[in-house]
């Protein structure tokens, strides 16, 4: 609020400055055409108008800036009875000019120019012919219209390029505002789908803690330490997502960023929760791998054990890797489908495979999932660049 009236307070500043501008120019100029009309010899009642009209167009004449139009015709009525309101009425007709359209700026200065042919009959001048002195005051009117239509013109230019820079800067600071927004969620998905198959395994853990309560002492200590790290961690990962969600901005370093080479772990750890996994890895030169396709190949992974785990509990899993740099990286899971009315051990939000597809997508490859011949099918196509 502040700002707002100090930025009046200037504008109201720099007008009054202008309009004393105004005042001294068209006093000095028409102090001298009253010198000028003294010296040819000018006196009685003709010299007193002289006097009074100068004083009119002085006083008039800083007005321009509020009544532009309206003081410029009435400064041109002027100009008809006497010279000395010629210098006020040009700079009428100039101040018109920048700050009305060109034709309204126009039809004053005609004005002018007939103001002054009414003049030059009444007191003619003694020096130059009526002719030469009507062509001069064309010719300045015209200077003064084209002029002022010339700085208007420069005026509104710089006014457009400033509005186009702050909205150009509104829309970068819109466009990196959605970009951060975007790259959050995309973490966000990321972190949801590691605390999905981290509850995945607790579940898994949990279910034989039930159904086999005749377990050695050994293996439910076992389980029951795998399931109080698991509960930490997927804490840990709630909260990263969490404070990710809060923050403006997220580092880099701090972000999981698993690659093709951590799907041996992320097969251990399902083994570790009693899941049958195959794993058969037939790429080559996977250190070529770009980041970013590993990444998705590790979710693709990481979303076909957590869904089969989930739906079919118990099930033997297939996972086969595929690939080298100048081909593309295949990436297939298979897994028999649980037996009917078998429920899934965890629920579901039903969206994972939604998501894994856009992410699939948006890298550039492609995604299928179906049941076929009594099994699950997930397979998937990244590119690799050579």
């Amino acid at each position: 609020m502040s700002e707002t009236f100090h930025q009046a307070g200037h504008g109201a500043r720099r007008l009054l400055w202008s309009a004393a501008c105004v005042a001294s120019v068209a006093g000095a100029l028409g102090a001298l055409t009253l010198w000028g009309r003294f010296s040819a010899g000018v006196t009685g009642a003709v010299l007193a108008l002289d006097i009074a009209v100068a004083l009119a167009s002085w006083l008039l004449s800083p007005l321009l800036l509020w009544r532009p139009v309206g003081v410029a015709m009435a400064l041109t009525v002027l100009a008809a009875l006497s010279p000395t309101a010629t210098p006020a009425a040009s700079i009428g007709v100039l101040q018109v000019a920048q700050r009305r359209p060109f034709r309204v700026a126009t039809l004053v200065g005609a004005a002018g120019i007939a103001a002054h042919v009414a003049q030059g009959l009444w007191q003619p001048n003694r020096g130059i012919s009526f002719g030469w002195w009507l062509l001069l005051i064309a010719l300045g009117y015209g200077a003064m219209v084209g002029w002022g239509a010339l700085a208007r013109a420069r005026r509104e230019l710089l006014m457009s390029l400033r509005e186009r820079a702050r909205r150009a800067e509104a829309e970068q600071g819109r466009r990196v505002a959605e970009a951060r927004m975007a790259e959050r969620t995309r973490i966000a998905r990321e972190m949801h789908d590691v605390l999905a198959h981290r509850l995945s395994l607790l579940a898994t853990y949990a279910g034989a803690l039930e159904y086999r309560p005749d377990a050695p002492p050994e293996k439910l200590s076992h389980a029951a330490g795998v399931i109080r790290a698991g509960v930490h961690q997927a804490l840990d990962e709630l909260r990263e997502v969490i404070l990710l969600l809060r923050a403006e901005d997220a580092d880099e370093e701090d972000r999981p960023q698993p690659v093709l080479r951590d799907v041996p772990r992320l097969v251990e750890e399902s083994r570790d929760a009693g899941g049958r996994v195959e794993l058969r890895d037939e790429t080559v030169g996977a250190s070529a791998l770009p980041a970013a396709a590993g990444r998705t190949a590790y979710r693709i992974v990481q979303e076909g054990l957590t869904n089969a785990r989930k739906h079919a509990a118990g099930r033997p899993v297939r996972v086969v890797l595929e690939g080298r740099p100048g081909a593309r990286l295949v990436v297939d899971i298979r897994n028999p489908l649980p037996e009917d009315g078998a429920g899934p051990l965890a629920p579901g939000s039903g969206t994972g495979l939604v998501g894994l597809t856009e992410r699939v997508r948006l890298a550039g490859g492609r995604l299928d999932h179906q049941a076929a011949e009594g099994e699950f099918r997930l397979r998937a196509w990244l590119p690799w660049p050579a």
